[in-house]
């Protein structure tokens, strides 16, 4: 029987993420040139490595140009992540800082996933070449691995937006060009224009220029790996933690939204986006609340009580996960409502995790249509977003997301409960993970790290991590029956 997929052009393009990769590292090799640190080594031998593998796949399976479909697409999207997270950690592999196969892929995971969690004990004891390359995975991961291959790999076909959409399955894909390839350009070229903006920024703050270049990562692609233990507090300065908070609220708005502010200079729609508005509205409630209950149970002078909750609440709202203080240590109130925020993530088409505004802005509106047919039952209500209405496809298609993750939640406690970790602890690290925000609570928190956790609870964090990720539907889509019929 013919198979639904083209494998071999799916496995191509396998091929293009392995070179692609081995193009990425050659920015921590040429740091670890100039340093001359332990890290030149392992990331020579990851570098042949992909190469090896890439070369293998093109050659053996390169063909003629052709359209693919949607299943095709979801294969594409699936293969090219595992494939940048298993090639991205070899460099840690290959580094005697890591424990084997299991914790270099969890922080590589982490690192592409954007969620920021970390089985290191000691972040500073690592080569720089090395420090810079977990930021960097951030950044990549961050906008997006299909997004920055379709900008710079046109070559594999016609189906580019297929694969836009594969990738971003729960999210609200807007083609901003008519070719879509070009929408990809215009993205990046604002990702790369805003993280080039927050290295300078964070360079005249007083960081170095590596702790910049390596910070600017992070805070873009909203990961939170940091070159020091202590993270962001152990800078102690008030200008650097605004830099960040900056940027944070910027990699956390919709990029689309972002395009018409900055190429199209359409400043009403900009300020007028009901997502935004909403956004920033949650951060400034659960600042003022964070900033009263740590300044009436710990007794914080409130100045500093509204900087630690300013920075903490953007932090994790938008999924960096960088801490300024060590907030496993404030009021249970302070911790549930950040717990919270976790959840709720920032705007949809941005770099951050958690469900997104505009879907708990969708379900909330939804809540509130069917209180309305309870009491009119023949009136007709319709959703809106930014004064259009919303498909009940769309609808149904957020429920489902929904839906999916609170499974997937649960499921995943479940089995961290089964291997051995105490309930508060799993509740922690699967929200962590599976929105993408890196520190917890408990052991797990901005002081602690996954270190403790056994083999099999690290392998069912990194599936939560890759899920989240991939927003669930294209992470699961292939194990269904359904998707490998004719």
């Amino acid at each position: 029987m013919k198979s639904i997929v083209r494998w071999p052009k799916t496995l191509e393009f396998a091929g293009y993420s392995c070179v692609a990769m081995a193009v990425a590292l050659l920015l921590p090799l040429s740091v670890a040139f100039y340093l001359g640190d332990n890290g030149l080594r392992p990331i020579l031998f990851s570098i042949f490595s992909a190469l090896a593998l890439g070369g293998l796949l093109i050659g053996v399976f390169r063909g003629p140009v052709i359209e693919f479909g949607h299943r095709e697409a979801i294969i594409m999207v699936l293969l090219a992540w595992l494939t940048v997270i298993g090639l991205g950690a070899l460099p840690f592999y290959f580094s005697n800082s890591f424990g084997g196969l299991t914790d270099a892929t969890f922080e590589s995971a982490s690192g592409f996933t954007t969620t920021g969690a970390t089985i290191l004990k000691n972040v500073e004891s690592l080569p720089g070449s090395l420090l810079l390359w977990r930021s960097f995975t951030h950044w990549l991961g961050g906008m997006g691995i299909i997004l920055l291959g379709i900008a710079v790999l046109p070559l594999i076909g016609t189906g580019g937006m297929a694969l836009y959409r594969a990738e971003f399955a729960g999210s609200i894909s807007e083609k901003l060009k008519p070719r879509i390839a070009e929408t990809a350009w215009s993205l990046w070229s604002i990702y790369a224009s805003l993280t080039l903006a927050c290295i300078l920024a964070l360079f005249l703050a007083g960081m170095t220029p590596f702790d910049a270049v390596a910070h600017a990562f992070s805070t873009m692609g909203t990961g939170g790996f940091s070159t020091r233990n202590s993270s962001i507090e152990s800078f102690e300065s008030a200008t650097i933690e605004g830099v960040i908070i900056l940027f944070m609220f910027l990699a956390g708005l919709n990029f689309t939204l972002q395009y018409r502010l900055f190429l199209q200079r359409r400043l009403q729609r900009f300020l007028g986006d009901r997502e935004l508005r909403v956004f920033a509205g949650i951060i400034a409630i659960s600042t003022i609340f964070i900033t009263v209950s740590l300044t009436n149970v710990l007794a914080i002078p409130w100045v500093t009580a509204f900087r630690s909750a300013l920075f903490q609440v953007v932090s994790i709202q938008t999924g960096t996960g960088f801490s300024s203080s060590d907030f496993a240590q404030w009021p249970p109130f302070a911790q549930l409502l950040l717990l919270v925020l976790m959840c709720i993530g920032g705007c949809t088409g941005s770099t951050t995790g958690g469900l997104k505004i505009s879907r708990l802005d969708m379900l909330w509106q939804v809540i509130r249509r069917e209180f309305h047919r309870m009491v009119e039952r023949r009136g007709i209500f319709s959703i809106h977003m930014n004064g259009k209405a919303v498909s009940e496809h769309t609808i149904q298609g957020m429920l489902n997301l929904v839906y999916l993750a609170l499974v997937i939640h649960f499921v995943s406690c479940l089995l961290l409960t089964a291997f051995g970790v105490d309930v508060f602890t799993s509740i922690s690290a699967v929200t962590a993970s599976i929105f993408n925000i890196g520190p917890g609570l408990g052991q797990i928190g901005p002081a602690g790290n996954y270190s403790g956790f056994t083999a099999p609870v690290k392998w069912v964090l990194i599936f939560d991590m890759v899920a989240g990720r991939l927003e669930f539907y294209v992470f699961l889509v292939v194990l269904s029956r359904s998707f490998w019929r004719k």
